[in-house]
């Protein structure tokens, strides 16, 4: 059965995404259109680009994720040089690493521009926040006079996932005519981690619920639950405070309205307590996130109904 499939982020929990992937694999269902934030959207990108769960599986387990965490030695000088990084750069590190490891991995299977994908089929959240809007990639783009066939599907993941201070800001320019008569530094938008505005996009594909044969194609919610661990910050100086400070911000959505309007739509997958910019997560926190991955993504799909579905879609699609 197809579906579309919307994808949270969530920093390195992201494996677990892969493992509610599997569940849905090994109950028959196939991802017709797919969208995510943050690491939601490298495992959009990855569906998008014909990888399946197992492949994914192994590519997140053979990747060290402090590997994305690279500087120069200039900005490593202790506590002066993080700092300077920040005041200079907006960021801690500075994401390159992070946007060539998932730009190697789509080109393994052909992928490079979101031409290279057939057209709807990925759809990326970031936040500009030099406007205060949601970007929606690769539509958005058309609004600064970028072809969204020729865009980059790795760039897009990488401002997607760009989390605020983290990793660098990533700068786009605006067209001729909305730049002219600005000085230079406001020449730029200035995009980051979409879960700042839009952490869960599960309106994405609404309007557009059947295919051209008039078939109703579902969408699938994937939710990491358990964000905290309910386990408290321990801030010892201002670095510390900075990673509490935007795991609190990314992970502070309402999900309240989630639960009433979407739980019908959504596979929840509890995340045992690891945080979002856990880099240095072992190898053994992973698989266990895949596992619980996988638990929740064959309970839900394999209760699916149909049926169910579509009534409840009609009547909260009616209610808004």
């Amino acid at each position: 059965m197809l579906i579309n499939g919307v994808f949270e982020g969530g920093g390195v929990k992201g494996i677990s995404l892969a493992g509610a992937v599997k569940g849905a694999e090994e109950q028959g269902f196939c991802f017709h259109r797919v969208a995510g934030t943050s690491s939601g959207s490298i495992v959009a990108s990855l569906i998008a680009a014909g990888y399946r769960a197992e492949e994914m599986k192994k590519i997140i387990l053979n990747t060290s994720f402090t590997h994305f965490l690279k500087r120069s030695a200039f900005f490593n000088v202790a506590m002066v040089g993080p700092a300077l990084r920040v005041l200079l750069k907006k960021g801690l590190y500075s994401g390159e690493a992070l946007e060539q490891w998932i730009r190697q991995i789509l080109l393994e299977k052909g992928v490079r521009t979101f031409s290279d994908l057939p057209s709807g089929k990925l759809r990326i959240i970031a936040s500009d926040i030099t406007s205060g809007r949601i970007l929606v990639l690769p539509d958005d783009l058309e609004r600064i006079s970028i072809k969204p066939g020729s865009f980059e599907v790795a760039r897009a993941v990488r401002m997607s996932c760009s989390i605020p201070y983290f990793f660098d800001p990533v700068l786009l320019r605006l067209p001729p005519k909305q730049s002219k008569g600005k000085p230079f530094s406001e020449q730029f938008l200035h995009i980051v981690d979409g879960g700042l505005l839009s952490n869960f996009p599960l309106w994405l594909f609404d309007r557009d619920h059947r295919v051209d044969s008039g078939e109703f194609i579902p969408t699938v919610g994937f939710q990491m639950v358990g964000k905290n661990g309910n386990q408290p910050y321990v801030i010892k100086g201002p670095f510390s405070m900075l990673q509490a400070l935007v795991e609190t911000m990314l992970s502070a959505h309402d999900e309240r309205y989630i639960e009433q309007f979407n739980r019908y739509r959504t596979v929840k997958i509890p995340t045992l307590g690891i945080g979002t910019t856990q880099f240095d997560i072992e190898q053994e926190e992973s698989l266990l996130l895949y596992e619980s991955g996988l638990i929740s993504g064959n309970r839900f799909f394999g209760d699916w109904n149909i049926q169910y579905y579509e009534a409840q879609f009609k009547k909260y699609q009616q209610a808004k």
